[in-house]
């Protein structure tokens, strides 16, 4: 007879007991579990997440405007872009409902909590914190750590992480995703770098749960040469690439 491995067994096992357990009742910006899991929902449904990281603060929201013209509903601000939380806080109440509004670049506990108080709906790490993941898992806030290694993706998993970005990019792109998606089936993998305009759709195809596009994306160039529209024809091939995919069934 055939085992079948018991996957929502196997990741109660393998998250720790201090965030399986852990109480939120008197923790300062703790988020609802309905909003935690709409924020995860979004990303299942939407599968494709636009990074922004401009050299100037005018730049910023142009870009990111032209992104969200060209379709997008999942974006990224990043702290290495100037007045990032202004400008995020912005977009939030712009589109409050409609567009869902992150933070990047965020490099301790410190930094979540100006990112959430300027209304960031998730964290983005660009390496695997420890502290940042369980101060956000704390507290009903999705974080998404960066990670390398197939060992940083499952320990970014057992700390508290939904999602865990795949930063920088692999040999083997895809294929890397389909193998260790397949071998580590509790992990929800985003790829954000080695994915273009034409191979969003076949990461996810591959075993990612979404994307998340940085320069492919928003070209340094047409950002110099204020360019606005070729971000937004960009924005619409990604997402045309995406949708063809369907939803991702989240573990």
């Amino acid at each position: 007879m055939a085992l079948r491995l018991n996957t929502s067994k196997l990741n109660s096992l393998l998250r720790p007991t201090s965030v399986r357990a852990l109480s939120t009742s008197s923790l300062d910006r703790t988020k609802s579990t309905d909003n935690y899991n709409a924020v995860l929902t979004k990303f299942a449904n939407v599968r494709a997440c636009a990074v922004l990281r401009t050299p100037t603060s005018e730049a910023c929201p142009k870009a990111m405007q032209a992104c969200i013209d060209g379709g997008f509903k999942i974006v990224e601000f990043t702290l290495t872009t100037p007045d990032c939380l202004d400008h995020l806080s912005a977009f939030r109440q712009k589109y409050d409902g409609d567009v869902m509004v992150g933070c990047g670049t965020i490099m301790d506990t410190s930094d979540a909590e100006r990112a959430v108080d300027a209304g960031a709906e998730f964290i983005i790490t660009p390496v695997m914190l420890p502290d940042v993941i369980t101060w956000c898992a704390a507290r009903n806030i999705v974080c998404v750590p960066g990670c390398q290694t197939p060992t940083e993706l499952l320990n970014a998993y057992r700390h508290g992480a939904p999602l865990q970005k795949l930063f920088p990019g692999v040999a083997g792109g895809p294929a890397w995703v389909k193998a260790v998606s397949s071998a580590l089936p509790m992990l929800s993998i985003n790829p954000t770098s080695g994915v273009t305009l034409d191979n969003a759709g076949e990461y996810l195809r591959n075993g990612a749960a979404s994307v998340g596009l940085v320069a492919p994306l928003f070209d340094p160039v047409a950002i110099q040469n204020g360019d606005w529209d070729t971000i937004a024809k960009n924005a619409e091939i990604v997402m045309a690439n995406v949708k063809e995919v369907g939803p991702y069934v989240r573990k």
